[in-house]
């Protein structure tokens, strides 16, 4: 079970904006008590940040900071496996000499892409929904003083979470690997 003091991209952007504030204070009023612990806010804020976005990645799940461990959406393994065995037999076909292999392959290897991004999609707005809900129960849960209920939706934020930030983490990967293939063309 997480608690509610979990780091958040908002709150990372709050205390990035206050620290900035403090810091141009304490840069008019020649105040360099109000200028370091603008700049430790700031500095607070990029570890917040950071920490909100770390997930680690391994085959079929996503675990993140929060402790939260989420399972991919099975279109995205799926995919990932028909991408790896079209790429095989493009290659095979490309070495025997087969064009039909190799457009076989081609063409599996595309259906992969496409059914790994459906679950990444998937993936992704299911863990913003379950982020929302997480959020507004807990909230609610909170003011009625339903502790219990608290704690679930609060799992329930943190798993969202995960499972959003990991989607994000790897259509970020896919991303990066076009870019480096592009920029090698030039």
């Amino acid at each position: 079970m997480s608690t509610n003091d979990n780091t958040s991209t908002l709150k990372s952007t709050i205390d990035a904006v206050t620290g900035a504030a403090q810091n141009a204070f304490g840069s008019i009023t020649g105040s360099t008590g109000d200028q370091t612990q603008g700049e430790a806010k700031q500095h607070k804020a990029d570890l917040e940040h950071d920490a909100s976005h770390a997930t680690a990645k391994i085959p079929g799940f996503t675990a993140s900071s929060s402790g939260a461990v989420t399972k991919d959406d099975p279109d995205r393994t799926a995919g990932a496996y028909a991408q790896t065995v079209g790429s095989a037999k493009e290659t095979f076909g490309g070495l025997v000499g087969s064009e039909s292999i190799k457009a076989a392959g081609r063409e599996q290897n595309q259906e992969g892409q496409r059914r790994e991004a459906k679950g990444q999609v998937n993936d992704y707005v299911s863990g913003v929904g379950d982020r929302v809900t997480g959020t507004l129960g807990s909230a609610i849960a909170g003011v009625t003083g339903n502790q219990k209920a608290q704690a679930d939706y609060q799992d329930q934020h943190d798993g969202g979470k995960t499972q959003q930030r990991g989607a994000e983490h790897d259509i970020q990967k896919k991303a990066d690997a076009e870019y480096d293939v592009s920029q090698r063309s030039v």
